[in-house]
């Protein structure tokens, strides 16, 4: 745990009582400030008091004694309005902040040199973020990893000049984290998301920029939306910034050409990391997220044989485009994680021959989007409330079947692979959400593991 010191002896309000708020709770009382909590969820209040938290409805509370609202990310801080608290933290005059903010502090007191790695964007975080802190951690630095990915921030030890932080930042951390300031911040894309909390696609992407201003080494990138421009921004303000592309050269930073990233450094060819053997870093979108972590590593330090290293052992993150079992020239590959046609479109564009299985709780606007991917599958194996209309969307031009179950659907997917005799990939990636038949995606994507371990000849691939 890191103790929150620099609230020593303040009182302060906390709403959000999930598992990184009772975590920053703690954190504070650690550090020796007396926190009064809340939550409207009742069972989040009851589990916060068995730890020893403090509650109180924050709507009686006296506020001209708190000097900080801290609030848990999941909480609206400005649209589609501010949540109460906000409000009365407002008219109260003290700060609305959250825990990224915590440590960002508890670092500048302690050991404001510790390498601090921030990591956001619309798409690729997760990714990017766990590909970093295992090739630091192949390399030998003392590394903690957390933040958005699921690791509450203020659980990791505490900061020491050569501990490295790798920490993946959501929109909603940032926009309550007003004094961050990485050593090296990553900005990997921009497209259309949580409009309904940010208000505009301009707000979001301030907001995500906000992340830029005051790191040591800024690296931006350029593909998508006013990536290019943020990027001219930092250059004509003077910054220390990196640039990277996932299809087109970059003079200074890195980019992916279809086989390997090449770092560059103002001009210059510095080093290529072929990822063609790398089944965990497959695809263009996989590109980006390695040229992320390659320019964020060089700027930490590590030479390009520890990257090599580090990408080649790196295992991938469960239930992303997760390669689980080989049964002779098939390859079975869990994207569960792809609960929506948009997060599907990677995997079906890394593969050029695919037995799909794809269903569930389907989104708004089905598969449509992936139409240019269909001549990629040699057949469809559909479950789920989407099944009727994903195969009413395929159409007569792609064979498919309809299984109640995804045991079953692997089951006949495996045998018409097999039957071929060339290579070929099982993929589940089911762009829908999976709460028609599975608690969450993570239960789904456990279920096709085991379904696929019970086949009879397969050979499971070892993580890690």
């Amino acid at each position: 745990m890191i103790p929150a010191t620099t609230f020593d002896g303040k009182r302060v309000a906390l709403f959000g009582l999930g598992g990184s708020g009772r975590a920053t709770a703690l954190s504070l009382l650690a550090g020796g400030a007396e926190v009064l909590a809340y939550d409207d969820n009742p069972a989040s209040v009851a589990a916060a008091e068995k730890d020893g938290i403090f509650c109180a409805d924050l709507r009686t509370a006296d506020w001209s004694d708190f000097s900080a609202l801290i609030l848990s990310p999941g909480v609206p801080l400005t649209h589609p309005k501010p949540h109460w608290t906000v409000e009365l933290a407002r008219t109260a005059g003290i700060e609305v902040i959250g825990d990224i903010e915590i440590f960002s502090r508890e670092r500048a007191r302690h050991a404001p040199t510790a390498p601090f790695i921030a990591i956001t964007g619309t798409n690729g975080k997760s990714t990017t973020t766990a590909l970093i802190a295992h090739c630091l951690r192949a390399a030998g630095r003392d590394t903690q990893l957390g933040g958005n990915i699921g690791v509450a921030i203020l659980t990791l030890d505490p900061p020491t000049p050569d501990r490295f932080y790798v920490v993946e930042c959501s929109s909603y951390q940032i926009d309550l984290s007003p004094g961050i300031a990485p050593s090296v911040a990553i900005l990997l894309n921009l497209t259309p998301d949580h409009l309904d909390r940010h208000g505009t696609m301009q707000n979001y992407a301030a907001v995500k920029a906000r992340l830029l201003a005051d790191a040591n080494t800024a690296i931006v990138g350029i593909d998508e939306w006013d990536g290019r421009s943020i990027a001219d921004d930092l250059a004509a303000k003077g910054r220390n910034s990196q640039r990277i592309s996932h299809h087109q050269l970059v003079s200074h930073g890195a980019y992916f050409d279809g086989g390997s990233v090449v770092q560059m450094h103002r001009g210059t060819e510095v080093a290529r990391f072929d990822l063609t053997t790398i089944g965990s870093l497959r695809g263009r979108h996989n590109g980006q997220n390695a040229a992320a972590a390659v320019a964020a590593l060089a700027a930490s330090g590590l030479t390009p044989a520890e990257i090599s290293m580090g990408l080649g052992s790196f295992p991938g993150l469960a239930h992303r485009m997760e390669e689980i079992g080989r049964d002779g020239a098939v390859l079975f590959v869990n994207d569960s994680k792809a609960t929506n046609a948009e997060a599907a479109a990677p995997a079906l564009a890394a593969f050029e021959r695919i037995h799909w299985i794809a269903g569930g709780l389907a989104k708004d606007g089905g598969i449509a989007k992936l139409a240019p991917f269909f001549s990629r599958i040699a057949k469809a194996y559909l479950i789920g409330e989407a099944a009727p209309a994903f195969a009413a969307t395929l159409g007569e031009g792609i064979a498919y079947e309809i299984f109640g179950t995804l045991e079953n659907a692997v089951a006949h997917a495996a045998r018409d692979a097999a039957a071929t005799g060339q290579p070929e990939v099982v993929l589940l990636s089911p762009a829908c959400a999976s709460f028609d038949q599975f608690r969450n995606f993570e239960v789904r994507g456990d279920t096709f593991r085991e379904a696929v371990g019970r086949l009879p000849g397969i050979q499971l691939i070892e993580k890690g």
